[in-house]
């Protein structure tokens, strides 16, 4: 791996993991499921007008249009939509914990229900990231976390968890950036309507608000995309993904220093641990070149 793709993962892990704080200070001044589907609209023709500009058409594979409505559907709003709603009482640090355990969950599922062989480093790492998420539920339920809150991250991820395993290699074929733009578009429609049915729209408007969802919308909505697909393509999937072992550190840093959020002995033992299981689980999946 050279050092240009190091320093793009890291980048890319940070932008991920800040998405997280930037959420928790949106919901504080605008109902989340209204304000997401705004970022997806924003985003996604933001990133379909980058397409046409790049020469790339609307003109999917069949592979690449079921891609973008699962991925439409299961990431952008079933995932984030839960977590935004989960963030009006749950802490940016504790949701960026569980979204983080995607990795481990997409390879437990590989490893269980579609016969991918994982080394006894990859179990090693799936049994320490069990560990390390007990550890910081147990010290949250006992510091009296929302439970409803906590219910709807934990299906969050795992519906990121179906939606990873189910396009897995469907986005090849070119058109990335018309595709991560179509995606978000589902996303907003989507959205849209489960506004419609389940929130009442409301906004305080603020300066930090008006910044937090700018950086949203160009950072880890647009800019964080378009580097991942960078990353795939330069190192390939597997080992891209192994920048996922930085999210739980990313995630919880930026909370603590822009939010002020506490962090105990317990969580940080438990982000430790969780770190170095996502790290196995994906050092173990990597095939030899």
């Amino acid at each position: 791996m050279d050092i240009r793709a190091i320093f793009v993962g890291l980048a890319f892990a940070f932008m991920w993991s800040s998405a997280f704080t930037s959420a928790r200070i949106i919901v504080a001044d605008a109902s989340p499921l209204m304000a997401l589907s705004a970022r997806y609209l924003i985003s996604g023709l933001l990133g379909v007008g980058i397409a046409l500009a790049l020469g790339q058409t609307w003109r999917l594979t069949k592979a690449q249009w079921r891609a973008t409505i699962i991925f439409g559907f299961l990431q952008n709003a079933v995932y984030l939509g839960l977590n935004f709603v989960a963030m009006q009482t749950v802490q940016a640090s504790l949701a960026a914990i569980i979204a983080s355990t995607m990795p481990l969950l997409v390879g437990l599922a590989a490893w269980l229900f579609l016969g991918e062989k994982l080394k006894p480093l990859g179990i090693a790492g799936l049994v320490a990231g069990v560990i390390g998420v007990s550890i910081i539920m147990g010290a949250r339920i006992n510091g009296g976390v929302d439970m409803m809150g906590l219910l709807l991250c934990g299906i969050g991820v795992l519906a990121l968890t179906v939606a990873t395993l189910l396009v897995r290699g469907a986005t090849s074929g070119g058109n990335f950036m018309m595709v991560v733009g179509l995606q978000m578009l589902v996303g907003c429609v989507t959205l849209s309507i489960a506004t419609l049915l389940f929130e009442t729209p409301h906004i305080t408007p603020s300066w930090t608000l008006f910044a937090a969802f700018a950086y949203t919308c160009l950072v880890p909505g647009l800019l964080a995309t378009v580097v991942w697909f960078w990353l795939v393509n330069r190192i390939g999937a597997t080992r891209a993904a192994t920048f996922h072992f930085l999210n739980p550190f990313f995630g919880v840093a930026v909370a603590g220093l822009l939010l002020s959020e506490p962090l105990g002995r317990q969580d940080i033992l438990g982000v430790t641990i969780i770190t170095f299981g996502i790290l196995a689980v994906q050092i173990a999946r990597q095939r030899p070149a």
